[in-house]
């Protein structure tokens, strides 16, 4: 008699980090169960058409998780703050991620793979952390940091936290006029950046499903290339055919020259470089993409009128509020990525 395998529930399916698992899971044969709010949804029908089984659930109520996570062999967990003209609750980033940690321990769910963003842990040593500079992202910084001590103590059998850096994604966005506009940002062109591409994601946590012994307790720091602004442009200089500069601008010269609001909070790239490597992923067996591969294949004329970036987590500034969400400052993702729904989940 032929058993079906247990299946990973994913959430935030639908959108960036969560589809990625979802695909790369599939991918590797592993049965999908993708945690939605709403089954009728376009994209949530768009995961079922992938061959996904859809449970209705909300992170933000506990008792909807106790059916989605009965009879999984492994959790991702990936959290949207609540936004709101007020700004980002993050203490309900925290609940969500709470909620879903103590049903599933409830549960008995043998895995626990947690998204988290490059950095988480090394924050308080960020120059000027101590002094007060960075006050604006402590309770960003402090609520991914209390996530991953619930998943540590936790008591699961198995458990990894993938950290990853900045989205590639949202990177064209900051070339808002196109490839003869050059960047728009606050990012000085020797300022290094740890890449990572969403589908590298997936990769990880795949193998990690796949793997679970040998990825118990690894918290991966996840990027797929390292490279100046100026390595950068120069990428896109190649890809588009025409040069990319890469100037130095201050806040006030970046946003007139069309840098999304989001982009205000890249001055913490400029004082801190995330620990993210590609040798780490590479060391465990997770291929990784390079920015130029990413570019190539993403990239080309018929995109170059940018549309606004996948956002990974969002960053705690209060920025200005357009449509009722505070714009993503790219960081997962992100940067702090916080990527970074930023980079959409």
């Amino acid at each position: 008699m032929v058993t079906t395998p247990a299946p990973v529930l994913v959430t935030g399916a639908t959108g960036t980090q969560g589809g990625a698992v979802a695909r790369a899971l599939a991918d590797a044969g592993v049965p999908v169960r993708a945690l939605v709010r709403d089954p009728g949804a376009p994209r949530a029908k768009a995961v079922a058409a992938a061959g996904a089984e859809l449970v209705r659930a909300d992170l933000a109520d506990p008792d909807s998780l106790v059916p989605a996570v009965r009879g999984v062999r492994a959790v991702f967990s990936v959290q949207m703050p609540p936004m709101s003209e007020a700004g980002v609750d993050f203490a309900g980033e925290l609940a969500q991620a709470t909620h879903l940690i103590e049903a599933a321990r409830e549960a008995g769910v043998p895995q626990f793979v947690q998204s988290s963003t490059s950095g988480v842990g090394d924050h308080t040593r960020a120059p000027g952390w101590a002094e007060g500079r960075w006050a604006a992202m402590e309770e960003y910084f402090t609520t991914k940091q209390t996530i991953l001590e619930r998943v540590r103590a936790a008591g699961f059998p198995r458990w990894t936290v993938v950290k990853p850096a900045y989205f590639m994604e949202n990177l064209p966005a900051l070339v808002p006029h196109g490839p003869s506009g050059g960047l728009a940002t606050v990012l000085k062109p020797d300022t290094e950046l740890a890449l990572v591409a969403p589908a590298d994601i997936g990769a990880a946590v795949a193998r990690a499903v796949q793997d679970p012994d040998r990825f118990h307790q690894v918290e991966l720091e996840l990027a797929g290339d390292r490279l100046t602004v100026r390595q950068v442009a120069a990428v896109l200089s190649q890809v588009w055919g025409v040069p990319v500069e890469a100037p130095v601008m201050d806040l006030e010269q970046a946003l007139a020259a069309g840098m999304p609001s989001w982009g205000a909070g890249h001055e913490w790239n400029n004082a801190v470089v995330q620990p993210a490597h590609p040798e780490d992923a590479r060391a465990l067996g997770i291929p990784v993409t390079s920015f130029a591969d990413w570019a190539r294949e993403r990239l080309g004329w018929d995109r170059c009128s940018l549309p606004e970036p996948r956002r990974q987590q969002p960053r705690p500034r209060r920025l200005p509020l357009r449509d009722g969400r505070l714009p993503r400052p790219a960081p997962a993702g992100p940067v702090p990525p916080g990527p970074p729904e930023p980079a959409r989940r």
